[in-house]
């Protein structure tokens, strides 16, 4: 496996018609690809809007197999480009069974493999559990010619568990398509907070794992169909971070591409100054297993 890999994070501002933002993806990953990358990383559900935003069943009418037309688009598209390519599907897999799914793409256009979504949110403007089923595929890394990548999916990124685990199992990289903003109501102060914490958190998970993180946002507004809300407006800020947490590169709140050079060998040279999963307490873990101890 090679140690330095060319990372490329796509970004970009969605509207409903999907043609229009598979085509608008196509022409960004092939400019990516033309400037080096070698790892594409595309943001989550990216071929549509958010449709979260609201409980309506006609939006499970969006929902693909895996395999199926979309990974047949996309497969092309990396077969095209020779690039790893990471996507984010909204997955049918049955009447009535439906998952948040990150399909991995190798550079010959074959499926290296898939991950569900784990930790679904179920919040105002985010109405996730009405469409997702938790995932089952468990955490484990997917096998590429780029190296073993650890995909998680947009709310996953706050449960170190879900970093440690894929860490545990061998990852290289953890990779987070996301789709996170503001709601309007929000003060300034918050909206900070917010955004800082989201920052810290993923950070956190490169330092404590020794790992670098990929995190590509979805940007722009996207109205709320009820008119409950003024809607998202979703902050962008894709970034990737090193195994001590800097930054490597970070992009602001308007449609981006990054292109970055990961060094994966600097994961066992931070591990060895930082020695973390050598002085963890294994044998006092056990009530993580649990909900809460009262």
């Amino acid at each position: 496996m090679k140690q330095n890999i060319k990372v490329a994070l796509i970004q970009q501002v969605n509207g409903s018609d999907t043609k229009l933002n598979r085509e608008k993806l196509a022409k960004s990953i092939e400019t990516c690809a033309l400037e080096g990358a070698e790892l594409v990383v595309l943001q989550e559900l990216h071929d549509g809007l958010y449709f979260c935003q609201t409980e309506d069943t006609e939006q499970f009418e969006q929902a693909t197999s895996i395999p199926g037309e979309a990974t047949d688009f996309y497969g092309r598209i990396a077969k095209e480009n020779k690039v790893v390519l990471v996507t984010s599907l909204f997955e049918k897999r049955a009447p009535g069974l439906y998952h948040n799914t990150a399909v991995v793409f190798e550079k010959d256009g074959s499926i290296a493999g898939k991950y569900r979504k784990m930790h679904i949110p179920d919040d105002p403007a985010y109405y996730e559990k009405f469409y997702f089923t938790p995932g089952d595929l468990g955490f484990e890394p997917i096998s590429t010619s780029v190296g073993k990548l650890g995909v998680l999916v947009c709310w996953d990124q706050w449960y170190p568990e879900a970093a440690r685990l894929m860490a545990m199992r061998g990852a290289e990289v953890l990779i987070y398509p996301t789709a996170i903003g503001w709601e309007s109501t929000d003060s300034p102060d918050e909206k900070e907070r917010q955004l800082d914490a989201w920052m810290i958190s993923q950070r956190a998970h490169a330092v404590a794992n020794g790992l670098p993180v990929i995190t590509v946002n979805r940007v722009g507004h996207e109205s709320d169909p009820s008119g409950q809300t003024n809607g998202i407006l979703f902050w962008g800020n894709s970034f990737v971070a090193g195994p001590q947490g800097e930054f490597l590169a970070r992009a602001s709140g308007e449609e981006a591409r990054l292109l970055v050079e990961i060094d994966k060998k600097r994961t066992e040279d931070v591990r060895r100054i930082w020695p973390f999963f050598r002085d963890r307490r294994i044998d006092f873990y056990q009530g993580l297993t649990e909900r809460y101890l009262d």
